[in-house]
């Protein structure tokens, strides 16, 4: 009886224990501080976080997502991710003023939740208990304030993939607790600061994709900690430091996409050594490899391609148990024989060096080995190139095999013969080929954009054999004197300098009377005299509301000419998309959606005149946001006007390629007339400049033809004629539009998208894009049904029909892309029935890749 009270008595006391032990902590989570109570209430306000998230009338500690309490008070904020709500998203700012009263804030993590705006300096001054400041693809602007250095507790920083832009500040070297820097992905520019050195504790460094110039300090390799160390895809020039050696603990090294040069240092791959990643890709190192990376046990990926390595790959044999997953040599000058490549590699490119011989069959199934001297593998360099390599060395190059024995003299002779007839064969086809050469290049030149696009015929000719026969200077404006242009410019100072065109310097000035200019000055030392002759010729001929009106010109000077135009004040649409509203905070504003769609009316209206109402057509070649000038009222004007070009009469065009029965080119076939294929590359470039527009990206017509595959290939899945939300996804975060603008926006994408079609063919012409921007709601409220359909198609005139042609995809089709980008769900059944929209833009099949040609 005794024991089963006690064995009562102890259950009793049991469950109390586990009651106190769950009661803890929710009593301990509940915030008893009303200035911190009060200061989340306005975070959520300044944010616009949505009831979803941070609901009112409860408690935030124990309801709030993302808000972490100890001892009643608040020490972690995460809105990773948080949605805003719809009055949040049309004025989203760095607005998180009331952090400065949560006084143990440990940890704050905002990544990829917008927060267009600068850093304000009082996180460093205020926030002193912060250890965790997560601001990963926020949009933030602006310069790295130099007080985060005061934050000592600080061991955790991430700022990348932002548009951050200035040096890294030295202070940052106080951060004796850091051991996760990450800056990544900016704008960032200067050097290095010595001073990171300092921070013995960091583990991972990532400074890539910047604009980070000069050499690596010698003072990182005093970073014992160092784990991660990525410097990949800036401008960094000189030797890899000798004091690398020191990273002992280092198991991932990216230095890849710089200016480096000179030879590796071999102590910077001592055995033993913790390397797992090698990158050094797209750098100018030199001489031999040193052999001592081939011992490092644990490498998965050595990728050393595109440097000026020159060397002979050692005996594998010796290395069995040290291998790497993939391996990439290619774009150097290695040599020898591959007989001994290990037979552990997962995938290696060998491409582009000078390797000899047979090559292993285990080898050939997962081995690049084009651009070589081997003997079985196809796609080899020339017996020529292969000789003098191996003879600039002193060794003997097996001419592809060993040479087949004598046969006495009768072979002799008919080895003669067989010679003399393919040398004369190949003389005979190589002057033939020539005189094609000729002939083509000069009747029937074509034009390759710098990606690659094909864009047609190359154009005819427009400078004329002399000046004085051809144009008339009393029609091209004033005529200035050299003084005068001095006297504007203040001897074309750098402070005057606009910036450096492919044409020409543009500086600002401004002339006697008070009127502002832009001169541009071209160096006839170093730019073709055709270049400005052929701009001139151009305003000699024609006029128009929407092209940069010519104030005048000097040509007094025999090696520099200069053309005078009208001020812009506004400057180009690259700059004046993002404005400043104070020039002491460094705010920005962007350009609201009407200007923006005035704007884009404005070139469209500009490149039309070029394409259909100059005779013959004339292509501008140079669409871009930095080619459309904007006014005082953002009237456009379209500038860059020195590679304009008329378009050749088909007959002139095509007569070589008629007469050799030559097949005419992807971008001619299915044209509708002769101008389509040069237009139809100002109508892809247009695409671009109308997608910048929607997304804010103006700047892509600048970048490397890969990664404008890569923003098209994420871009163009999101712009559906079925799901209007969808373009929200990659609506600029900067740009206010409310439901009613929206379809406007809609509409743009879409006429973006087939202006983007891979088929120059299937690109529509300029003037029915200008009647759609002028018309924008008609391109996404047009009636559905199958009379008017009918109605549509029929009609000649319809400049929606002419727009978007009549190819359609199948709606399984239409089902399968919409459900790809929206992740998986389906969202097409809905307004496959009730939509009254119409699909009006040609989306290739689909075996056709959303890819630009290459």
């Amino acid at each position: 009886m005794v024991d089963q009270r006690n064995i009562g008595v102890a259950l009793v006391l049991f469950y109390l224990l586990l009651l106190s032990l769950l009661f803890k902590p929710t009593v301990e989570q509940r915030l008893s501080s009303s200035i911190e109570f009060t200061a989340l209430f306005e975070l959520r306000s300044s944010l616009g976080l949505t009831s979803r998230d941070w609901p009112r009338k409860v408690d935030p500690c124990s309801s709030w997502n993302g808000i972490r309490c100890e001892n009643g008070s608040v020490f972690g904020i995460n809105i990773s991710g948080f949605r805003r709500t719809t009055v949040g998203r049309q004025n989203p700012r760095f607005a998180v003023n009331s952090l400065v009263n949560f006084t143990r804030l440990v940890s704050f993590n905002a990544s990829k939740f917008l927060l267009p705006g600068s850093i304000p300096d009082w996180f460093g001054r205020r926030l002193l208990t912060l250890q965790v400041l997560d601001l990963r693809s926020c949009n933030i602007t602006g310069v790295i304030p130099s007080s985060i250095g005061n934050l000592s507790n600080l061991s955790i920083l991430y700022l990348s993939d932002n548009r951050l832009t200035g040096a890294i500040p030295s202070s940052l070297s106080r951060l004796l607790s850091l051991s996760v820097l990450d800056l990544s992905k900016n704008l960032l520019t200067g050097s290095i600061p010595p001073g990171i050195g300092a921070l013995s504790r960091l583990q991972i460094l990532n400074l890539s994709s910047n604009s980070l110039m000069f050499s690596i300090p010698a003072q990182l390799g005093d970073l014992d900690s160092l784990v991660d160390l990525d410097l990949s895809s800036n401008s960094l020039s000189g030797l890899i430091p000798e004091d690398l050696s020191g990273l002992r603990n280092l198991q991932r090294m990216v230095l890849g996409n710089n200016g480096l040069t000179g030879l590796l240092p071999v102590n910077l791959f001592r055995s033993p050594s913790l390397l797992q990643v090698i990158v050094l890709r797209n750098n100018s190192f030199t001489g031999e490899l040193p052999e001592v990376i081939w011992s490092i046990s644990g490498l998965n990926l050595l990728d050393i391609s595109h440097n000026n390595f020159t060397t002979e790959l050692p005996n594998f044999a010796s290395y069995d148990n040290a291998t790497a997953a993939v391996l990439d040599i290619s774009g150097n000058k290695f040599y020898g024989s591959l007989t001994t490549v290990l037979r552990r590699f997962s995938s290696m490119n060998l491409s582009e060096n000078y390797f000899e011989g047979s090559v292993p069959d285990f080898v050939l199934g997962n081995t690049s080995l084009g651009t070589n001297c081997l003997q079985n593998v196809s796609n080899q360099r020339t017996l020529t190139d292969c000789v003098s390599f191996y003879g600039e060395r002193g060794l003997s190059f097996d001419n592809f095999g060993p040479p087949a024995p004598e046969s006495g003299k009768s072979n002799s002779n008919r080895n003669r013969i067989i010679l003399a007839a393919v040398l004369g064969g190949a003389g005979f086809i190589m002057l033939l080929t020539l005189f094609l050469l000729l002939v083509l290049r000069v009747r029937t030149r074509r034009r390759v954009s710098h990606r690659g696009i094909d864009v047609g015929p190359v154009c005819a000719e427009t400078t004329p054999p002399s000046p004085g026969l051809a144009i008339n200077f009393s029609s091209l404006g004033d005529l200035f004197t050299y003084q005068q242009l001095l006297q504007a410019t203040g001897d074309f100072t750098e402070a005057n300098l606009i910036k450096h065109g492919h044409s020409g310097d543009l500086f600002k000035g401004i002339l006697e009377s008070g009127l502002p200019v832009v001169i541009k000055r071209v160096d006839l030392q170093s730019i073709k005299k055709e270049v400005y002759l052929s701009e001139l010729d151009f305003f000699n001929r024609f006029t128009h509301t929407r092209l940069v009106p010519l104030l005048g010109h000097c040509l007094e000077k025999e090696n520099e000419k200069f053309l005078v135009y009208k001020y812009m004040l506004n400057g180009d649409l690259l700059s004046s998309l993002y404005r400043k509203i104070n020039s002491e905070t460094d705010g920005l504003q962007s350009l609201d959606w009407i200007t923006r769609l005035k704007i884009a009316i404005g070139a469209a209206e500009g490149l039309s005149y070029l394409h259909h109402e100059c005779t013959p057509p004339i292509v501008h070649r140079d669409v871009r946001a930095s080619s459309i000038l904007l006014d005082d009222k953002f009237e456009v004007r379209l500038g860059s006007l020195s590679e304009v070009c008329l378009q050749e009469d088909d007959d002139r065009q095509n007569g070589i390629t008629r007469l050799l029965q030559l097949p005419r080119s992807s971008s001619e076939q299915g044209s509708s007339d002769s101008s389509t294929a040069l237009c139809a590359y100002d109508v892809f470039c247009f695409g671009t400049v109308l997608l910048g527009l929607v997304t804010g990206k103006l700047d892509m017509n600048g970048s490397s033809e890969t990664e404008m595959k890569e923003w098209l290939e994420q871009t163009l899945p999101y712009i559906s004629i079925y799901d209007k939300e969808l373009v929200i996804k990659i609506l600029d975060p900067s740009l206010l539009v409310d439901e009613d603008l929206l379809e406007e926006v809609w509409a743009m994408a879409i006429v973006a998208r087939s202006c983007l079609n891979l088929k120059p063919s299937r690109r529509p012409l300029m003037r029915y894009i200008l009647k759609a921007l002028e018309n924008p709601l008609r391109v996404v409220r047009e009636d559905h049904s199958s009379s008017a359909r009918l109605r549509t198609t029929s009609s000649r005139g319809s400049w929606n029909t002419a727009l978007f042609g009549s190819w359609r995809r199948s709606s399984s089709d239409i089902a399968a892309s919409t459900t790809r980008a929206e992740g998986g769900a389906d969202h097409t059944s809905s307004h496959r029935h009730h939509s009254k929209e119409i699909f009006i833009f040609p989306e290739p099949p689909a075996q056709e890749t959303e890819r630009l040609p290459s």
